[in-house]
């Protein structure tokens, strides 16, 4: 037995060989014209021991840019957050490390309680009163916001806010036409959904407005302005929220909010190089039954113990087709774990504290960037720790985050990939984890390579 993952033995070989009436392997692709097969030696190296594979595998993971080696200014959706040790030695328990989907509840008490924690825990931070088994990632979560909306007021219009996510908005339109829905996107004005604009497009066809607080400009929007916007003509309000700044800043259920999404990410989720990332999603309670997923119920058994269930599934694996409102079909449970156990961690108090730090140092940051010869802060709107830096005239982005990773920063995302009318305009983000001297020698680096 050469590798100790792959325990295939000759004898195994053989025996499969002639149960399929074969001499040799070769015999398999038989049926394939030698014209079109690949003719000589692959350019790959000679096969490794286990010790010189992992040597090598290690060398080139170590040529990656990573949260470990570089200091993170980049956010936009996935943010370098501090993630407490406890997360990873809980997630690594078999049982919780190797479940699926939780069909047979008498055997699968303790993965259905922490899935109730994490709804319950998503109540509280969003100020909801019902939400799911998580989602697979906040853009996904947003467009089922969407299409949720469209049928519980059966009508065919979205109204959503460029200040929205660009990656979430591409999802959104991709669920839309498939739903046959219009989507009308409203601009921003200092950073924030413009609400002139906003309320001259709402009428009595639209379904729901979608906007995103903090947005992606890190901008605060003023929810309590745009409810009444969308409920004068009984529409439905959806919000897409940053969890950790639910720390800090009023809940969206307070503020009239009818449907609130996002991304778990900020709570203990590692960034990955881009994913998988856990969705959430809360609802109020008359949109209860239309959500997609499913939610853990608690409830007792015949002798008045407590046990929890998978109930109200409105997918259509367990219902009829037609009746279905999602195809969601699985759960991130795993990473709903990680965010339950942040959670239970830092408490309400730690969630203040993180919220007040993102605070502190992103405007510190902004302080000092903004400062530099020839940038300026893009938008005066308030802001929890992302910032829109407005470089000197002519400057590119993405050249000088190449000069920055270079010296060891992971540089602002570059906002003109997105938004062609702010081309040389830097994303900046800054967590927790970021120090002051770290942020005063970013501010160096950065005025070196403009």
């Amino acid at each position: 037995m050469k590798h100790r993952y792959l325990p295939m033995t000759e004898q195994d070989r053989k025996e499969m060989m002639e149960a399929v009436g074969i001499q040799s392997v070769e015999k398999l692709f038989a049926d394939i014209p030698q014209s079109v097969r690949y003719q000589g030696t692959m350019p790959m190296s000679e096969a490794l021991d286990e010790y010189a594979l992992l040597r090598h595998m290690k060398e080139l993971s170590d040529r990656n840019a990573s949260f470990d080696t570089h200091a993170s200014f980049l956010g936009a959706g996935l943010y370098d957050h501090h993630i407490p040790v406890v997360i990873n030695h809980v997630i690594s328990r078999s049982e919780f490390y190797t479940a699926y989907t939780p069909y047979q509840p008498e055997i699968s008490q303790g993965e259905l309680q922490a899935i109730f924690e994490f709804q319950s825990y998503i109540c509280e931070l969003t100020g909801m009163k019902v939400a799911n088994a998580s989602m697979y990632d906040g853009a996904t979560a947003f467009a089922e916001a969407a299409v949720l909306a469209a049928g519980a007021t059966k009508r065919k219009k979205l109204v959503v806010s460029r200040t929205v996510h660009p990656e979430a908005r591409q999802v959104l339109r991709t669920s839309a036409g498939a739903w046959g829905l219009d989507v009308i996107e409203i601009d921003y004005k200092d950073g924030v959904t413009d609400q002139a604009k906003l309320a001259a497009a709402i009428d009595g066809d639209t379904a729901a407005v979608l906007v995103q607080s903090p947005n992606f400009f890190g901008a605060v929007e003023d929810l309590g302005a745009i409810e009444p916007l969308i409920h004068a003509f009984k529409g439905l309000l959806v919000v897409s929220a940053n969890p950790l700044a639910l720390g800090i800043l009023e809940t969206p259920g307070k503020l009239g909010a009818d449907i609130v999404v996002g991304d778990a990410q900020p709570l203990g989720i590692p960034a990955s190089l881009g994913g998988p990332t856990c969705g959430f999603f809360a609802v109020a309670e008359p949109l209860m039954r239309r959500m997609p997923g499913r939610i853990v119920g608690q409830t007792v058994d015949r002798n008045g113990k407590r046990g929890f269930v998978l109930t109200l599934q409105a997918r259509e694996q367990h219902i009829r087709r037609e009746k279905a409102t999602s195809n969601i079909c699985s759960n991130q449970a795993l990473l709903a774990l990680c965010a339950s156990v942040y959670l239970s961690v830092m408490g309400k108090e730690g969630m203040r504290e993180v919220g007040e730090l993102n605070i502190r140092k992103s405007h510190y940051a902004a302080g000092k960037l903004g400062e530099l010869a020839g940038a300026a802060l893009a938008f005066t709107a308030p802001f929890f720790n992302e910032f829109v830096l407005k470089l000197p005239e002519g400057a590119s982005v993405s050249e000088i985050n190449a000069k920055l990773l270079k010296q060891g920063y992971l540089g602002g995302y570059d906002l003109g990939r997105d938004y062609p009318e702010l081309a040389g305009h830097m994303l900046v983000a800054v967590t927790e984890k970021r120090s002051k001297t770290e942020i005063d020698q970013f501010r160096g680096a950065l005025e070196g390579c403009i």
